[in-house]
């Protein structure tokens, strides 16, 4: 399952095989498969078991959609309820940059969604905060140290990686590159992320040696792999240890959320954090 392990929760999650099985009280996650301590949990949500409806029906969780923020809400209860979270996710308001929050210093006295911070990456030290991504073809990254004692996220579409979020998540942690294990989440798949030569070259001219990452599509423009030009990036920032990047989005409607094929529609969460039981 491309680094990731179905989460089991006692609700049949064991024999949940596609989309719509729940890995507990009718929701379902991946969890993710990759070599770090006992002590950092991690999940990524399947679009199955919210009250959302039509274009946003199922788990939508984000709330910048044109959803109804009621039915939201709901969904993001359900969530830490079922996924027995520490507490609530920290939020962000996504831009495609590289603004990256350190939620430990973070005024967590606002709620609102206009006030959450304007950032495409954060990390923590903390026990119990949660580092949310919210995507919907967009590539969820994360990071996290073998030691355990940190963990990051990151939003890396192609403008994201093109500018360069990645290197500034890593540049902020406060742990040595070469410490860092990542895991690469769900997102839109080599097969059908056509983009054209100015996408191309925005990417190229921040990672030349990238060509390997796009091929020649029947339209005359090019499919890009998000996937292989992340591991590129970390790579060149010294994170070599990375799993994951199997999962496409686009491909797979009753699972996922997709922009690109569908449009207006609802976002996926990738969520880490420290286990407050385990330090």
């Amino acid at each position: 399952m491309n680094g990731a392990r179905l989460a089991d929760g006692g609700s049949g999650a064991a024999a949940c095989g596609g989309a719509g099985c729940g890995g507990r009280d009718g929701l379902a996650w991946w969890v993710p498969a990759w070599p770090v301590p006992g002590g950092v949990r991690a999940l990524s949500t399947w679009r199955s078991g919210g009250v959302s409806l039509g274009r946003f029906a199922g788990l939508n969780l984000g709330g910048h959609v044109g959803d109804d923020p009621a039915r939201v809400a709901e969904n993001r209860r359900r969530l830490r309820a079922s996924a027995d979270l520490p507490g609530e996710p920290s939020w962000l308001s996504q831009v495609h940059g590289t603004a990256v929050v350190d939620l430990d210093a973070l005024d967590r006295r606002a709620a609102d969604v206009d006030a959450l911070p304007v950032a495409d990456a954060a990390f923590t030290r903390r026990p119990g905060t949660i580092c949310t991504i919210l995507t919907a073809d967009c590539l969820p990254v994360l990071i996290a140290s073998e030691t355990g004692d940190v963990v990051g996220a990151a939003h890396a579409g192609w403008r994201g990686l093109a500018a360069g979020v990645l290197e500034a998540l890593v540049r902020s942690l406060p742990a040595p590159a070469g410490s860092l294990l990542a895991w690469l989440g769900p997102a839109i798949g080599p097969r059908h992320f056509e983009v054209g030569p100015e996408v191309r070259d925005a990417l190229l001219a921040a990672d030349p040696g990238g060509e390997a990452a796009f091929a020649p599509s029947p339209a005359g423009r090019f499919l890009a792999d998000l996937p292989l030009l992340a591991r590129r990036r970390l790579a060149g920032c010294g994170v070599w240890r990375v799993s994951g990047g199997g999962e496409c989005t686009y491909a797979d409607g009753q699972r996922y959320y997709s922009h690109r094929r569908d449009g207006a529609t609802g976002r996926q969460a990738t969520l880490i954090w420290i286990d407050p039981a385990a330090r």
